[in-house]
């Protein structure tokens, strides 16, 4: 599915404001918090001093990512002494997105990809000898995990699809010695579950209704009739979770039957199914299991914040001595074989995230690191949960971020109404949550209120939420974000003519939508990696997502047939470009696998063609978002300019962030305060 960034919607009049007008926003944002510090893009976008911080199965050694020369990289260390810690990865371009031990805490891996590509190979390093392997040595190849095991601690199951792109042939991986033997190709499967002895289970499969087919595999043949299935409306909300390590039993997260999707646990042998948990307005969110017997130990599910239910008594009483000593939200990132440790995270909510090391047994805490000290400080805001009401009565769960010094009061309303960033989160099958969040950090440190919605399409709110934006790109699940700027207006938190819209992948395409349709509604929009041609965006997904096109079909529209092709071209922003009067600025990464250059490229020549402004920075070694820092910032930079320029709120200059970074201005660099004189030009 396409999972995006953020977006910005945007609309009012192509020419930037008047000093006059610029004089009067700086004055309103003086009024609310401009005496506060500058909160230093580096600080909240720049390389974390730690992050993923894991303690091996075995419990003997510590990792985490750190930067080494500029790059985030893997790090290691004794537990006994984590001050000798060493680099044992040594990307000196791209950060190392996510990394995990090995079962047997011989190796440590890692996957990357190249300039953005999305195709992530899977590398291996020894921990002793620092010796690295490429263990999938293919080229134009994404990697993916399918089983690893408890017992079998040398060998995992990956997908590879390197014979056809479009689906993942199951190998056998030992991880010592390299060696791949296929276990099972693939020609018609989206994914595999494999139990514990990592033999493979079930196989998954898309059905032409745009659900899925479950078919079980037993002795290394997959059965021709499915043991399961789902439709459309069950799609996103139904999966096998898993096996315990005894094979006994199956967990699904499971909505058929119901709304929201239920804790479920199914007697393979008798194939009798258990609710263990199911909750009213949420999906279940996570969960914890026991690292030796797999078995269920605690839940959550998040509807506006995130509540734990443990079912062990064990863990009920870690995880309530742990509720006593951390503010904020806090979970449990890693834990070791005999679950002796975990490696607690904890964001306090207004103050950097850190991590812990928690020893069960001897009943101490012990601080991993901060991740950005930096920030210890620093005038961070507090994030207010919200329920917004839809114009035909759907509950909207949102969040709002106010700028610093303008709610004296703490409830949730500014003493004086603030200009506003609407954060459109991608996706759009994704959601938005409760808890740190640098872009509202930034947005509300440089005098903005920040307001993230889940739309209807977003995910975590049962079925029902998901399916009311079927077929409503460019409408309803617009709407929403429509209604919500009302709301804020209303609220007395922005004034009408104060709002942007900001977002990534399909928050690009709602900020473009939102420039496009309703051309009035923003005064100014950002769209990050968005889709501009929802037709030319189906026909360029990548190779791997072929098999769930009847889903992508049947919830935006189907090019096949003459009312599909005239609803996506419909909805599709580049279509409506000469309706845009309000100041846009577009990022995009030329590698991007998901929304091609070519839909940034198409609407930015639509403008071009009948005079209409526009900003366009492309980034020829980033693909979906910007990975690098140094890209990510330089970004930022320009972003937050052409928001003073559009809103008159607070920025630090752009410096030198854009020539330290592999930006090219395409076009519009005249439209962003200090851009043309940060280029030299």
């Amino acid at each position: 599915m396409i999972k995006l960034t953020t977006a910005l919607l945007a609309a009012t009049s192509l020419a930037l404001p008047s000093a006059a007008a610029a004089d009067n926003h700086r004055q309103q944002a003086s009024a609310t918090g401009e005496a506060a510090p500058l909160i230093p893009r580096e600080d909240l976008f720049g390389n974390p001093t730690r992050a993923s911080g894991q303690i091996s199965p075995d419990g003997k050694w510590l990792s985490w990512r750190a930067p080494k020369d500029g790059v985030m990289n893997v790090w290691v260390a004794p537990v006994s002494d984590p001050a000798a810690a060493r680099a044992i990865t040594s990307s000196t371009d791209r950060p190392i997105p996510q990394y995990f031990w090995a079962p047997d805490s011989r190796s440590v891996l890692y996957v990357q990809d190249k300039g953005g590509d999305e195709n992530y190979l899977l590398y291996g390093v020894d921990v002793a000898s620092g010796a690295e392997r490429t263990l999938t040595p293919f080229e134009n190849t994404r990697v993916e995990l399918i089983g690893t095991s408890n017992r079998i601690k040398d060998k995992v199951l990956v997908g590879v699809n390197n014979r056809d792109p479009r689906f993942h042939d199951v190998h056998m991986l030992d991880l010592n010695s390299g060696e791949l033997t296929l276990v099972q190709q693939n020609d018609a499967y989206a994914g595999f579950l494999a139990d514990d002895n990592l033999d493979l289970r079930m196989a998954v499969r898309p059905n032409a209704s745009g659900g899925m087919d479950f078919f079980p595999v037993a002795n290394g043949e997959i059965s021709t009739e499915p043991s399961d299935s789902t439709e459309l409306e069950d799609s996103l909300t139904t999966q096998p979770a898993g096996f315990t390590t005894d094979g006994k039993t199956m967990y699904w997260i499971d909505s058929r039957g119901r709304n929201t999707a239920a804790l479920v646990a199914q007697n393979v042998a008798t194939g009798e199914k258990t609710v263990i948990a199911q909750n009213d307005k949420a999906d279940i969110g996570g969960a914890m299991t026991d690292p030796r017997t797999g078995e269920i130990e605690a839940y959550s599910f998040t509807y506006l914040t995130t509540e734990w239910t443990a079912t062990d008594p064990e863990i009920k009483a870690s995880l309530d001595w742990l509720d006593d000593r951390l503010e904020g939200n806090y979970g449990v990132q890693s834990r070791t074989e005999d679950d002796s440790k975990w490696v607690v995270w904890n964001d306090p909510l207004a103050a950097p995230t850190k991590a812990y090391i928690y020893d069960r047994g001897a009943k101490t805490l012990t601080e991993f690191y901060t991740a950005r000290p930096e920030l210890e400080g620093a005038p961070l805001q507090t994030m207010h949960p919200l329920e917004l009401t839809s114009r035909d009565g759907l509950t909207l769960p949102s969040y709002l971020t106010l700028p610093p010094g303008s709610d004296a009061d703490g409830d949730g309303t500014p003493e004086a109404s603030v200009p506003m960033v609407l954060m459109v989160h991608g996706g759009p099958w994704a959601r938005d949550g409760y808890g740190y969040n640098s872009y509202h950090q930034w947005l509300a440190n440089r005098g903005y209120a920040v307001l993230s919605v889940n739309f209807r399409g977003s995910t975590g709110f049962g079925k029902e939420f998901i399916s009311a934006g079927d077929l409503e790109w460019g409408r309803k699940m617009h709407d929403d974000l429509i209604d919500a700027v009302e709301w804020a207006v209303a609220e007395g938190i922005t004034d009408a003519d104060k709002v942007a819209i900001m977002g990534g992948s399909y928050g690009g395409y709602a900020t473009l939508a939102g420039l496009a349709f309703t051309p009035e509604t923003f005064a100014c929009g950002i769209d990050i990696v968005g889709p501009s041609n929802l037709e030319t965006l189906l026909e360029t997904i990548p190779p791997y997502w072929e098999p769930l096109i009847a889903q992508f079909h049947e919830r935006m529209g189907n090019p096949n047939t003459p009312e599909g092709l005239a609803m996506l071209k419909e909805r599709s922003p580049l279509h409506s470009a000469d309706m845009i009067v309000k100041p846009l600025l577009i990022g995009q990464g030329a590698n991007d696998p998901r929304v091609k250059q070519a839909e940034s490229d198409q609407i930015v020549a639509a403008m071009q063609a009948k005079d209409i402004p526009v900003t366009y920075v492309l980034f020829p070694d980033e693909g979906h978002g910007f990975a690098k820092p140094t890209n990510n910032i330089a970004f930022n930079a320009v972003t937050e300019n052409f928001l003073a320029s559009c809103l008159g709120g607070r920025a630090e200059p752009i410096g030198d962030t854009v020539k330290g970074s592999t930006a090219q201005i395409v076009e519009g660099e005249e439209y962003v305060q200090g851009l043309a004189e940060a280029l030299g030009g």
